[in-house]
């Protein structure tokens, strides 16, 4: 049920959007092969639809919940039951709101056990523990964001960042408002850390232990130890914590790393790792975390990441591609007649911005309904030019439209994705729905289509539903499109989404009707 309820944090108290009146939001538990049916009945003043991040939802987009994409919103006083049958997939993923900027109160963990008899491919664990991160607004955040759009300018950023909805005891009024996970000596802890803040990829780190990644946006991976992760908004990352140090306090940290000149909220989260039997009284120690701007740690992190590929966990990279796709990222200033100062920032994919239809575009795919979206969207950028040379601040106006890019059934396709210095380099979470993808290749500067393949990782690729696009550089994804319907991709960053740095994919059916669309269920939201 979502509702409206009263949460005071930093001494300021005001009603937030929650579900079942938590915050964050309840666990959804599962088991592999499992359908899960969730009704959410809609009793706060927004529209609102609910995305359940990383489950592929195969043939049926009906379930996957990003507002005028897959389905129209459920209105105030409405109702609506999201099927959803998970296949060959086990791990950590997480639900949030997809419409306006509600995701940043309404959001939870999704916990997919192995199948029954299956274990886990690494240590045996003792108990384990949600770790999701977010951010907090003393203000509304809509009314935030409204004020930002009325200025043509970013929003005000957040006022704290979150550990399972707490900021912790550096923040004023947040002593009570502090997460606490209690270990016993020498047992192993297994995290599910969900990165749910709305605009900033964040460092995690737990004072005196090693933090050992076995598991990336719900697939394993080949495991590693580190003193610190990054994680991107829309990310999940497990790992294995070994309550192996003296008994006593320590804190675990979360914190921003932006490697561009951009304003954020710069401020660190914190909860506690307490072993047992120890007193409140004694102090935690704080963990080393990476500087704010620590790019070859960014980089040297995302470089260990590689999927087990075994005979049980294999990892299918597509090692012909049928269709090339090349995507620039950009921000833009466009004209703007109700803004202030009479122009907006902007941001697009191949110089085009997303513009949001009125009904949702897989209905519209799906009855053939003509006129609310096209399927000329460029496999490449109109005109190339120095990507990611001297900062490029004329001729910043980008073309709108809801103008898609269409994948035949089974097509193997390669995706490069590419920012630039219009306005400022910067770094991009990018989320692709109704698919993992296989993170080939990646670099700084511009991608070069004869040199940096030579360099691409076929063999154990990470595997993943959300990448992040190094500042002034490149990724290269792979993935088969054997998933027929409209599925969004996106900037997880909330407010260049807002912007429209978004585009969707149309998946063409297969030859059969076991490998096309399902039809829509009787209680599917009105448009």
């Amino acid at each position: 049920m979502v509702q409206v309820k009263n949460v005071s944090r930093l001494c300021h108290s005001k009603p937030i959007v929650t579900v079942n009146g938590m915050f964050p939001g309840p666990t959804v538990y599962a088991r592999e092969g499992d359908t899960l049916l969730v009704n959410v009945t809609n009793h706060a003043q927004y529209n609102m639809s609910i995305h359940w991040h990383g489950l592929k939802q195969y043939r049926n987009g009906w379930a996957d919940g990003p507002a005028y994409i897959t389905q129209c919103p459920i209105k105030t006083g409405h109702s609506y039951t999201y099927n959803i049958t998970i296949t060959g997939q086990r791990g950590t993923l997480w639900w949030h709101a997809h419409i306006f900027w509600l995701r940043a109160t309404v959001y939870g963990a999704i916990v997919i056990l192995p199948k029954q008899g299956t274990g886990f491919p690494f240590l045996q664990i003792y108990k384990e523990a949600n770790i999701v991160l977010g951010e907090w607004w003393n203000n509304d955040v809509e009314e935030v964001v409204k004020q930002g759009n009325k200025l043509g300018l970013p929003p005000n950023m957040s006022d704290a960042h979150t550990i399972n909805g707490k900021p912790g005891p550096l923040f004023p009024c947040s002593e009570k408002h502090t997460y606490a996970l209690e270990v016993e000596q020498g047992k192993t802890y297994l995290l599910r850390i969900i990165n749910a803040a709305l605009n900033d990829e964040l460092f995690f780190a737990i004072a005196g232990h090693n933090l050992t990644v076995v598991e990336i946006d719900a697939v394993y991976t080949k495991p590693f130890t580190s003193q610190a992760i990054l994680i991107a908004p829309g990310q999940t990352t497990n790992v294995l914590v070994q309550a192996n140090q003296a008994p006593g306090r320590y804190f675990m940290a979360a914190r921003p790393f932006m490697d561009a000149p951009v304003s954020i909220d710069n401020k660190t989260a914190t909860g506690i790792l307490q072993y047992k039997g120890i007193p409140n009284t004694v102090q935690p120690v704080l963990p080393q975390l990476p500087a704010l701007n620590n790019t070859a740690f960014a980089l040297s992190f995302n470089a260990k990441l590689r999927s087990l590929n075994t005979a049980q966990f294999p990892a299918s990279v597509p090692l012909k591609v049928d269709r090339h796709l090349f995507y620039t990222i950009g921000l833009g200033i466009n004209q703007c007649t109700t803004c202030l100062n009479g122009t907006q920032l902007t941001a697009s994919l191949n110089n085009i911005t997303f513009v949001m239809p009125q009904i949702g575009l897989l209905q519209a795919h799906y009855f053939n309904t003509k006129g609310v979206f096209t399927t000329d969207f460029p496999d490449r950028p109109p005109t190339p030019f120095n990507y990611t040379g001297a900062p490029l601040t004329a001729n910043l106006g980008t073309k709108l439209g809801t103008r898609l890019s269409k994948l035949g059934f089974n097509s193997t396709v390669e995706l490069v994705l590419q920012d630039t210095n219009l306005l400022t380099v910067e770094s991009h979470p990018f989320h692709l729905h109704g698919y993992n993808f296989f993170v080939v290749g990646t670099g700084v500067g511009n991608f070069d289509p004869k040199k940096d393949p030579e360099k691409y990782n076929l063999v154990d690729p990470p595997e993943r539903n959300t990448i992040g696009v190094p500042t002034g550089g490149w990724v290269a994804l792979r993935f088969r499109a054997d998933n027929p319907g409209v599925w969004f991709m996106h900037c997880h960053l909330e407010l260049h989404t807002s912007w429209g740095l978004k585009t969707a994919f149309v998946v063409e059916n297969g030859k059969d009707s076991d490998h096309s669309v399902l039809p829509p269920p009787t209680d599917l939201p009105p448009c």
